[in-house]
């Protein structure tokens, strides 16, 4: 089963009488276990994209599919759901709670699941805490963390539902270059353990550490293609 199957998705926004095209009919398929980078100018409809693929807004046209699921046909209290279940989000400014220990922000997709199928959702954070190098800081705030600890702790916070995929928005946007090739090697080495990634970024040299680079150019698939001479960060010397 693919972990997202896209055909001829197309998005269409009206400002006044103009049609705005964001999106001509992308179609692609992102395998388990793949490391993709999505690459595209401002107005290129890579944000569009990932809007759709992170069920946070709905195609005009096309199909989707998430993990075997047919997004196209969810309501909007479905496509909470699947977001929650399926998908773990990390962004360029964290978006952590300011007040609440790390344990307690990567506690919160647990809390927010109406299934409930997690019965110990500290448990289940700490082991997220621990599985990005984080053990030691359960307790802090984010004040007490300097900012790769914090993505790290939204990296955390993106693991603790097991999602089919994790999608991370520009998460090197807000760190220098030395923390940036430490969050890079933290999922180089999720995704070696088999977690599907999808990580927009503007900057060529990010996604050198991916296994696949996407182009978005006037809401049309321009470039798929490997990697070639692909980074590969050292996760044990920076962690």
């Amino acid at each position: 089963m693919n972990t997202i199957q896209v055909k001829e998705l197309r998005k269409t926004y009206r400002m006044g009488d103009v049609e705005v095209h964001a999106l001509q009919g992308v179609s692609l398929t992102v395998e388990p276990g793949e490391f993709v980078a999505i690459m595209g100018a401002s107005g290129s409809g890579k944000s569009t994209f990932m809007n759709i693929l992170g069920c946070l807004d709905y195609s005009s046209q096309g199909e989707y599919y998430l993990d075997g699921v047919h997004v196209n046909s969810l309501s909007k209290k479905q496509l909470a759901d699947i977001r929650n279940q399926k998908i773990g989000f990390v962004f360029q400014g964290f978006n952590l709670l300011s007040r609440t220990t790390a344990v307690e922000n990567v506690e919160l997709p647990l809390l927010y699941d109406r299934r409930h199928h997690v019965k110990d959702a500290q448990r289940k954070a700490v082991e997220a805490l621990r599985r990005v190098g984080l053990g030691e800081r359960l307790d802090h705030v984010p004040s007490q963390l300097s900012g790769g600890q914090q993505q790290r702790v939204a990296i955390a916070r993106a693991l603790v539902n097991d999602p089919a995929l994790i999608l991370a928005d520009e998460p090197t946007g807000n760190l220098d270059t030395h923390t940036s090739a430490e969050v890079m090697a933290l999922f180089q080495e999720l995704n070696e353990q088999g977690i599907t990634i999808l990580l927009v970024t503007h900057e060529p040299d990010i996604a050198q550490y991916t296994k696949r680079i996407i182009e978005l150019r006037d809401g049309e698939l321009r470039r798929d293609e490997p990697v070639k001479d692909r980074k590969i960060a050292n996760a044990s010397e920076t962690i």
